[in-house]
C-alpha cells in the first residue's frame, strides 16, 4: 500500500503546509479565527484544533514518545487555547511527525496497529500503514477546509499543490 518513502514525504508536506498557514493566519485578529463559517467544525481555529489534536492522538498510537491529547476528545476544539499556543504546539508536533517518519523503515507498515478508540468506545485494530494513510489524508482534508474558509474570508490561502512543494522541505 505504502512505503516509508511515502511516509517521509507526507511528513515533509504535512510540516510545510502548516508553516505556510503559520505565516499566512499571524496577525489575523482572534475574532476572524474563531468566527463560525459554516465549515465542519465551525471556525479556522477550531478547525486548527481539531487537526491537532487528531495529530497527537494518532502519534500518540504510533510511538510511545508521544502522550494522547491532554483534553479529551469532546474538547478537541478547543485543544490550544490561542493561535500562538497553536503554533507553538503545531511546530513541535510537526517536529515530532518528521523525526518519526524519518525513523520508520517499510517492514515497520506491515505491522498491525490496536487501539482503543474513545469515539466508537472499543478496542480497534487496523493495518499501520492504513491508519498512516489516514493520518496524513485526514490532515489534508481538514487543511482543505481551512483553505476554503480562508478564501471566503478574504485571506491568502497557501499552496497546497504537493507538486510544488520546495525540494529543501
Amino acid at each position: 500500500m505504502i512505503d516509508a518513502g511515502y511516509v517521509r514525504t507526507m511528513a515533509r508536506y504535512n510540516a510545510w503546509q502548516n508553516r505556510q498557514l503559520t505565516e499566512m493566519l499571524t496577525g489575523v485578529p482572534d475574532d476572524e479565527l474563531r468566527k463560525d463559517r459554516g465549515a465542519f467544525f465551525g471556525s479556522i481555529m477550531e478547525t486548527l484544533n481539531h487537526i491537532l489534536w487528531g495529530d497527537t492522538i494518532w502519534m500518540s498510537r504510533f510511538t510511545p514518545d508521544v502522550a494522547p491529547p491532554s483534553v479529551p476528545a469532546e474538547k478537541h476544539r478547543e485543544f490550544t487555547p490561542t493561535f500562538a499556543v497553536w503554533s507553538a504546539e503545531r511546530f513541535r508536533m510537526d517536529g515530532t511527525i518528521r523525526l518519526w517518519a524519518d525513523g520508520l523503515d517499510t517492514v515497520d507498515l506491515k505491522t498491525e496497529l490496536s487501539w482503543y478508540s474513545g469515539m466508537t468506545q472499543r478496542e480497534l485494530q487496523a493495518p499501520l500503514e492504513t491508519c498512516v494513510a489516514h493520518f496524513f489524508n485526514h490532515q489534508a482534508h481538514h487543511r482543505g477546509q481551512i483553505h476554503a474558509m480562508m478564501t471566503a474570508a478574504g485571506l491568502q490561502a497557501p499552496v497546497s499543490d504537493l507538486v510544488f512543494m520546495p525540494k529543501d522541505e
